[in-house]
């Protein structure tokens, strides 16, 4: 299938900063290549607010619709969510279908979504989305079955029915309920087994599944497009001392995500908040680092997972043209297809643990707590005494480690 030409539009609110604006605006273009399109045309407004009936002032949806004759544009995509009013308006003036922000966002997870959850999901977040919007349709949903914007749900003419939109969502919601039972379950056997977790967390297409494929060996998927990674995956690694963690690639953040997703997707974003850890990942060659960072924390925060421990891996260290100023501590400086440095990264992590756990000397005889104690906590001493015939061990453990009561 030929890509289709995209044409963006953008209204510029004297609120938004232009450093602020332009990052959105390229976050907007590489995601509509993530989709398969190709970018053709930005048309950018500056206005005080946005246009009730039509998002974009009058004057621009001339020139609006003239770029889009002169260009053969097969699709309009705007940087806000639109209105069913704005969305019905616009593609009737301008005759080609018109998609927003948030349904883009949702057309590239539909396609990267793996797992039934992942699927039933995304399928949940587009008839949420698409059910206020089906009245009075135009263009937008008249051509349904290729293109991006169409993809799941879409392709079933759901504007005939909003009774069967409806069922199909209490249907679905019935269906995440159990999934999340079982992954709760899932989660309780972990806390109950004691293990380290850490979630690896950041903006999307910073190179978290290039970490984590790293670090477990394995081959989720890496490439240089947002939202590589939909379905949460737990792999165990080691640590230098032998310590051992579940460690989880997560969904990349992004600015602006759909309010249908960040609901749809707690699941995977629960995984974050049940972390012992955080490894947030940042691109340090992106321009617009320092929002990304931002718009990180802020999605942390309303997580209430802020407060767990982190450390700031800067990676992409190979692609850095210019000396690099950290703003988060602590941090570390990485490439992550340098194995030398991934290492340095986990010793780094081990050190952070190090300062908030506790320390323990113990001498043990018993094979099986000796590998209880390698496997749960961090081991800095390890020596036999003949005389005694036992191990002396030191180290740290966790203040709430059941292993905490063989030390006392």
């Amino acid at each position: 299938m030929p890509e289709e030409k995209i044409l963006i539009i953008a209204v510029k609110k004297p609120t938004q900063k232009d450093e602020q604006f332009q990052s959105s605006l390229e976050e907007l273009i590489s995601l509509g290549r993530t989709a398969g399109g190709n970018v053709v045309e930005t048309i950018t407004q500056n206005r005080n607010r946005i246009h009730p009936a039509t998002y974009i002032g009058e004057g621009k949806m001339e020139e609006i619709k003239q770029e889009v004759e002169k260009l053969d544009i097969d699709l309009v995509i705007s940087n806000d969510e639109l209105s069913p009013g704005q969305l019905r308006n616009l593609s009737n003036f301008l005759g080609v279908r018109i998609i927003d922000r948030s349904q883009l966002i949702l057309d590239i997870f539909a396609r990267r979504a793996k797992t039934k959850e992942g699927k039933l999901q995304v399928e949940l977040a587009q008839l949420e989305y698409m059910l206020p919007r089906l009245a009075g349709h135009g263009v937008e949903m008249s051509r349904l079955g290729a293109g991006i914007g169409t993809r799941g749900p879409g392709e079933t003419k759901l504007e005939t029915d909003r009774r069967h939109i409806r069922n199909r969502i209490v249907d679905i919601k019935r269906k995440l309920k159990i999934v999340v039972r079982q992954r709760e379950q899932y989660r309780k056997r972990r806390k109950t087994n004691e293990a380290f977790q850490i979630a690896i967390v950041g903006y999307t297409n910073a190179g978290k599944s290039t970490i984590f494929n790293r670090l477990t060996k394995s081959d989720s998927l890496e490439e240089d497009k947002l939202f590589a990674t939909l379905d949460p995956l737990t792999r165990k690694i080691n640590f230098p001392s032998g310590f051992e963690a579940l460690v989880t690639d997560t969904v990349g953040f992004l600015q602006d995500l759909p309010t249908a997703l960040i609901a749809a997707f707690r699941s995977t974003l629960e995984e974050v908040k049940e972390a012992d850890f955080l490894i947030h990942v940042v691109d340090a060659s992106q321009e617009n680092q320092e929002e990304q960072q931002r718009t990180v924390m802020k999605l942390l925060e309303e997580l209430d997972s802020h407060t767990i421990p982190m450390l700031t891996v800067y990676n992409k260290k190979d692609l850095l043209e210019t000396e690099f100023f950290p703003i988060h501590h602590p941090n570390i400086l990485i490439s992550a297809y340098n194995h030398e440095e991934l290492n340095q990264m986990l010793a780094r992590i081990e050190k952070i643990l190090m300062e908030q756990w506790k320390s323990y000397s113990i001498q043990i005889n018993d094979g099986n707590m000796l590998a209880k104690l390698e496997r749960d906590t961090i081991i800095t001493a390890k020596q036999f005494d003949e005389q005694s015939n036992k191990f002396n061990v030191s180290g740290y453990i966790r203040a709430n480690h059941p292993l905490n009561h063989v030390m006392d």
